[in-house]
């Protein structure tokens, strides 16, 4: 049997799924690199939580980060890593099967109701 929406929804990977970090990871799967402000204008988020947020990534293996100095500023660049393609590829794919699976999901309940609605009256059946 397969897996309920809700279960599906339990089961998907929460490294990605996050707000900010599917906001961040969807960003760079468009792209080759990003540097931190570009990432900050995009996601709308603060300096302090996209930091944060790119921390984890980083963590979990899927971001690689990049510093470098540009005129005597700091750039920090930021890439999808070997393995961050393919988990947000996925993502994406499992949030389709989910929203398919949403679709043609009913409750027990109104199926067996539809179920006892169909089967015609007990004075009505023919007795064997």
């Amino acid at each position: 049997m397969s897996a309920t929406p809700f279960e599906q929804i339990a089961n998907l990977d929460r490294r990605v799924h996050d707000p900010a970090r599917l906001s961040i990871l969807t960003a760079l799967a468009a792209c080759e690199r990003a540097d931190f402000l570009f990432l900050q204008r995009i996601t709308g988020l603060t300096k302090g939580n996209l930091s944060s947020h790119l921390s984890k990534l980083e963590e979990a293996g899927l971001v690689e980060i990049e510093k470098r100095f540009v005129e005597k500023k700091t750039q920090t660049l930021v890439r999808l890593s070997d393995s961050g393609r393919p988990a947000i590829e996925s993502y994406w794919k499992e949030m389709e099967k989910l929203r398919q699976s949403a679709s043609r999901w009913r409750p027990k309940q109104i199926v067996h109701a539809v179920l006892a609605l169909a089967e015609p009256p007990a004075s009505e059946r023919l007795s064997s």
